[in-house]
């Protein structure tokens, strides 16, 4: 629905009361949407609905025509809008905007901060909130709790009122919006996250605050509360003294504690539950396509818990969380991946659309309660492929792995013996597999094991991959980009490291996964960057860049040199290493690094090597040269430090990894 074109009273004049109050009641709907799009979601689902249609309704005696860029009809022929529908709009954005900015200890139980009467509507008894919709609602509600106010209502205002870029700007501007701008960059980034299917998901169910459900609220809370309000009015009978008693507790907190908040709306019955054939029919190959699983979907005591533990953890609750994981509740109810018994414990497997949370507790007695929480935003179809369920009984060091339903084969395999076949994995019918080897910490790099999986032909034909399991929800996604050829030729891409090339490169990396138990990696690429010849018998060398990507952005590289004479699984030797760094990615295509070297002979050199776009090397320190091309190799008198610099094809200087 929208706004509708009405006859335009002067500008800066109060219109008709009559008229804007039929106009008001006509658009209610999408006023109230926009209203509660642009409402701080740590209000809580409940008292958001509330806030939401309590601007709407004093929205009207704030309604003037004011002078401006006219409203735009998304379907009619672009005609000029109504100044007092834009009036309207700008009072509830302007509402929403404000809201929670009086004083910091203002009852939260009034409308907003001014008036001294509670707002209406008032409901007592009853939680109400907007029906859960689809995982693609879920992702939306996700990305929009992360962005400020002012770009949820420039996305909103442009996807589903039709209105451009000019007058969004200027109905910003008349609503205090403190940068209109900014407001539309973010907008804008939504759009291209989204895509064309925004109108409709902002139109949908999850979204509408006028198409509710309701709850009772705390039975037995209400039901003690009760119990003292009688007792202080018998003692107020009985005395004469006046009693003014102020509640703390309430059936839901407010902004000072959102996660209580949050939490409070959430049921087992509301969890969001994607159905069992998703996968097999959507483009978005990521954890909203997983269904729910597990003996134990039904058990609402079980799902109860694993939500209380996650919105409002008890102390007895031991909570990890991974590294640059926030620990605030979920802002919409939350997807059920899982629930079961795994061993002797039973595991729930929850996803925000940004996070996952893991919760168990032993299936006996239903103590010792643990909850691990990770990122998990922008998963695909590999990181989205395992999620790690936890210790397994059956063998010390060994997990088992929730695999996606895209998964058809799953094998395991040693990086450490790169000629030997993966071997079969036992998956059980609800996607569990048996106990699968993690990657140790301080065993002297005896064995690297790894999953190996295979997407169904439904999603990728002849797609196999690796994950490592180094202690996260999350196994990391291990992946290989391959020398570059004569010439200069264009960037290789990362592929799966399961070829021959591959798997002898991650040979002589596998040894640093250790490095990465507890980390927040979510994949490491091994890039073969430059290859040489070395002087005095030494062979043939490889230069390799391993790029560890986090969940949280930031990625930390290390180079390293191998060559023909070392052992298949030997080490490479580490060159140089840099951290937060954009180097060795898709953002820093061009590397260059150097070291000492010593022959088989006994004798030092200096050698350097840099990526397809180098086209000379200079070297300084304890030997100082500059030479043509991607290599070098230059004698050196004992063990040299030397600092190198690359000139690259574009004329432009690239400073080695790690230089200051």
């Amino acid at each position: 629905m929208h706004l509708r074109s009405r006859r335009r009273p002067s500008a800066g004049t109060r219109p008709p009361f009559l008229e804007v109050e039929s106009l008001l009641v006509e658009q209610y709907g999408e006023l109230v949407r926009l209203a509660h799009l642009v409402l701080p979601p740590t209000l809580g689902r409940h008292r958001r609905v509330l806030v939401a249609h309590s601007l709407v309704q004093r929205a009207l005696p704030g309604v003037r025509a004011l002078p401006g860029p006219t409203v735009p009809h998304q379907r009619a022929q672009k005609r000029e809008g109504d100044a007092v529908e834009r009036s309207l709009l700008v009072e509830v954005v302007r509402g929403a905007l404000s809201y929670g900015r009086g004083p910091r200890l203002w009852p939260a139980r009034f409308a907003s901060p001014g008036t001294l009467l509670p707002g209406l509507p008032l409901v007592v008894g009853l939680r109400l909130f907007p029906q859960s919709g689809g995982v693609d609602e879920l992702a939306l509600a996700q990305r929009l709790s992360g962005v400020p106010a002012a770009a949820r209502a420039a996305f909103l205002l442009r996807s589903v009122h039709g209105m451009g870029d000019e007058a969004v700007h200027q109905l910003l501007s008349d609503a205090d919006a403190r940068d209109p701008e900014a407001a539309l960059r973010t907008a804008d980034a939504l759009d291209e996250s989204v895509g064309p299917r925004a109108a409709a998901l902002l139109t949908s169910l999850e979204f509408d605050a006028c198409a509710l459900q309701a709850s009772p609220t705390d039975l037995l809370r209400r039901r003690r509360r009760t119990r003292l309000g009688l007792a202080a009015l018998a003692l107020l009978a009985v005395t004469g003294v006046t009693l003014v008693a102020t509640t703390s507790g309430g059936t839901t907190s407010e902004a000072g504690a959102p996660a209580s908040v949050a939490g409070s709306a959430f049921g087992p019955a509301g969890l969001v539950r994607t159905p069992a054939g998703v996968w097999d029919n959507t483009s978005r190959m990521d954890f909203t396509a997983w269904p729910a699983r597990g003996s134990r979907v039904h058990d609402d005591d079980l799902l109860g818990r694993a939500l209380s533990a996650w919105t409002r953890p008890a102390r007895r609750t031991h909570v990890t969380l991974a590294p640059g994981t926030t620990a605030t509740a979920p802002a919409s109810t939350p997807q059920l991946l899982y629930a079961g018994d795994v061993d002797d414990r039973a595991v729930v497997l929850l996803y925000d659309g940004q996070r996952l949370a893991r919760y168990d507790e032993l299936s006996s007695s239903g103590k010792g309660a643990e909850l691990s929480v990770a990122r998990a935003d922008d998963a695909d179809v590999t990181t989205a492929a395992a999620v790690d369920l936890g210790p397994s009984k059956q063998g010390k060091g060994t997990v088992r792995y929730l695999l996606a339903p895209w998964v058809a084969e799953a094998q395991t395999r040693d990086l450490l013996r790169p000629d030997v076949l993966a071997r079969p994995l036992a998956v059980g019918k609800e996607g569990v597999t048996g106990p699968v080897p993690t990657v140790p910490a301080g065993d002297g790099c005896l064995s690297r094991p790894v999953l190996q999986l295979r997407s169904s032909d439904r999603v990728a034909e002849h797609h196999a991959f690796l994950l490592a399991g180094v202690g996260d929800l999350s196994p990391v996604h291990l992946t290989y980009t391959p020398l570059p050829g004569h010439g200069t030729p264009p960037a290789r891409q990362p592929r799966e490291a399961t070829g021959p090339a591959a798997l002898l490169a991650w040979a002589h990396q596998a040894c640093g996964l250790a490095s990465l138990r507890g980390t927040g990696v979510r994949a490491v690429n091994v890039w073969d960057f430059a290859e040489q010849e070395l002087p005095d018998g030494g062979g043939h060398a490889v230069w390799t860049c391993a790029r560890a990507d986090s969940w949280r952005g930031p990625g930390d590289v290390t180079v390293t040199l191998r060559t023909s004479r070392d052992s298949l699984t030997a080490p490479a030797r580490r060159v140089a290493g840099a951290r937060s760094t954009a180097a060795c990615s898709r953002f820093g295509q061009h590397v260059v690094a150097a070291t000492g070297w010593r022959s088989p002979r006994g004798h030092w050199f200096v050698v350097a090597a840099g990526s397809r776009a180098v086209t000379g090397l200079t070297v300084t320190g304890a030997v100082s040269a500059s030479k043509e091309g991607r290599t070098l190799a230059l004698p050196a008198p004992g063990k040299p430090r030397v600092d190198v610099r690359a000139r690259l094809a574009t004329g432009e200087s690239l400073d080695a990894v790690g230089a200051r």
